[in-house]
């Protein structure tokens, strides 16, 4: 046995000799290829390498120009996140959606706290609702940046970052009071919702990096629903919050402080990286220090840009998926009105039922457990097939609300109608977030964040007009208004289901990510060249 054998860096590994000078050596690493007149210094260092190497159960071919040797993962490695155990790909999923729950509860609890709020900080409703609409506007332009980035750099630091840095915007907001003005608010919760962000579109990345296609239903599902779930938890519980005068608006952000910081040392502790490329990286970094040989190297690593280079790609790459892609772009338009509705009901919720049914803070934010209501779905039901009937759904549970919502009909009625709505809004964010990770894989993140970027802007919009909207057309007829225009956008799911997979033939990019798969699909078939020490 070798000074090197059973060395943890190498257990497990596929190592790949490429001459970068070849372009056919790249192409077929499999095969070997001669090449005449190379210096006999050259030959005598790699002659000595491929021994040690061999001495390691490593079978490489005889290449004689080597300038790099490749690691990848073997089939059935552990540290491969897609064949992490099962328990472990549970627990960061469910850490992971964790924090989608944080950012859902974030968004909407922020409401119930209006009337303190306006009380100690001397400001109108329309000042306040700009904190609103300042959190999704976070939430829409951070995955520009964030999202690419993490494709690059790794999920793991984005996750410990943003849950740390979220935390002390809540504790800046909650402070604001040794500074009574509501601007201070406004620019925390701009900034909440950029640190909040990574809760909205890394996790489908995370989700994409450790499950195969097949599996994604069910953690999607779990992703989409604690979204949701936690958008109608958290004013429930930060209603009666507020109705405590000696708590009010300040307290409900010190409640996020607590949770947050809780999710933050569980991520420290329990999250691991997921992002292939990034393990790979770290794995080669590793060898080339045990071993001193800097020919060992990622694939991610060939051609590496400039942060300033990276950052530009990430900011354009998914503003290119949103202008380029029309599965991108129809989605986005179908989820981004869902979207503002959502914001725009959670809005006027509290006035609709305090003024036609007399109700109070407390159990106002209890109709918000409507929102906590939802289907079960399962394997490809998780995805168009369902999306379709939510098209209907969506804009029948509006009529029901905009109809009933009268103080001569039991309150129960247009109750019943929120529940269909937040049901179909479950059902379409769910679908659209796992199509678009299923059919761009590998850059989910980045065609989520351009889906993200459009949801989220008509979300910042929608509800600076609510008020005046309400007051003018009364509730009933804006809420008849959403409907018919949910209405004209029902084709949409049934459009891309029938015409879906012709869409994406059309697409350069989608072809693209196509020839990619096959390709690796390919090399896996002819084997890697080399196994370093087998586990």
């Amino acid at each position: 046995m070798t000074q090197h054998e059973g060395d943890p860096s190498f257990r497990g590994l596929a190592t790949n000799r490429v001459d970068q000078d070849t372009e056919s050596t790249r192409a077929l690493p499999s095969l070997v290829h001669n090449q005449a007149a190379v210096n006999a210094a050259l030959q005598n260092e790699e002659k000595d390498a491929e021994e040690t190497l061999e001495d390691l159960g490593v079978n490489l071919s005889r290449t004689p120009s080597v300038k790099s040797f490749y690691v990848n993962f073997e089939d059935g490695d552990i540290r491969n996140p897609v064949n992490f155990s099962p328990t472990r790909k549970w627990v960061m999923t469910l850490i992971v959606c964790a924090f989608a729950g944080i950012y859902g509860a974030a968004g909407s609890s922020y409401v119930m706290g209006y009337s303190s709020m306006i009380r100690d900080l001397d400001c109108t409703l329309f000042q306040a609702t700009i904190g609103l609409s300042m959190y999704a506007l976070g939430v829409g332009l951070a995955p520009l940046v964030t999202s690419s980035l993490s494709e690059e750099f790794g999920r793991l630091r984005f996750y410990i970052g943003s849950s740390f840095l979220f935390m002390l915007t809540e504790v800046m907001i909650a402070f604001v009071s040794r500074s009574p003005r509501v601007e201070t608010v406004i620019v925390a919760r701009l900034l909440g919702g950029v640190f909040a962000s990574t809760g909205s579109t890394i996790v489908a990345g995370t989700v994409a990096d450790i499950w195969m296609p097949h599996e994604r239903g069910l953690p999607m599902s779990i992703f989409s629903l604690t979204i949701l779930s936690s958008m109608g938890l958290g004013p429930t519980i930060a209603a009666w919050i507020e109705a405590n005068p000696s708590l009010g608006w300040r307290w409900i952000q010190w409640v996020h402080v607590i949770v947050t910081g809780v999710y933050f040392i569980s991520v420290c502790l329990f999250m691991e990286e997921t992002r292939s490329a990034v393990i790979l990286i770290n794995i080669a970094r590793k060898v080339r220090k045990d071993k001193g040989d800097n020919r060992y190297c990622a694939r991610a690593e060939e051609n590496k840009s400039s942060i300033a280079s990276m950052i530009k790609f990430s900011c354009t790459r998914p503003l290119h998926f949103l202008l380029t892609e029309s599965t991108v772009q129809s989605f986005s338009l179908w989820v981004g009105f869902v979207w503002g509705v959502l914001y725009i009901l959670l809005d006027s919720i509290s006035g609709e039922f305090k003024q036609v049914y007399g109700f109070g803070v407390g159990e106002t934010g209890a109709v918000y457990v409507t929102m906590m209501r939802h289907f079960q779905h399962k394997g490809r039901e998780a995805r168009l097939y369902t999306a379709c009937a939510a098209s209907v759904l969506f804009p029948t549970g509006m009529v029901i609300v905009s109809l009933t919502a009268r103080a001569d009909i039991l309150w129960i009625v247009p109750l019943i109608g929120l529940t269909l709505f937040w049901a179909s809004v479950f059902v379409i964010y769910q679908s659209v977030f796992v199509y678009l990770a299923d059919c761009y894989g590998p850059y989910a993140s980045s065609a989520l964040a351009g889906q993200s970027l459009c949801r989220n802007i008509l979300a910042t919009i929608f509800p600076l007009f609510t008020t005046q909207m309400f007051d003018v057309m009364t509730y009933k007829w804006a809420d008849m208004l959403v409907a018919m225009i949910a209405v004209a956008m029902i084709p949409i799911p049934y459009v891309l289901f029938f015409y879906g997979l012709r869409i994406r033939q059309r697409s350069p990019f989608s072809q693209k990510i196509e020839e990619d798969h096959k390709s690796a699909d390919l090399e896996n078939s002819q084997g890697h060249i080399s196994t370093l020490c087998a586990a």
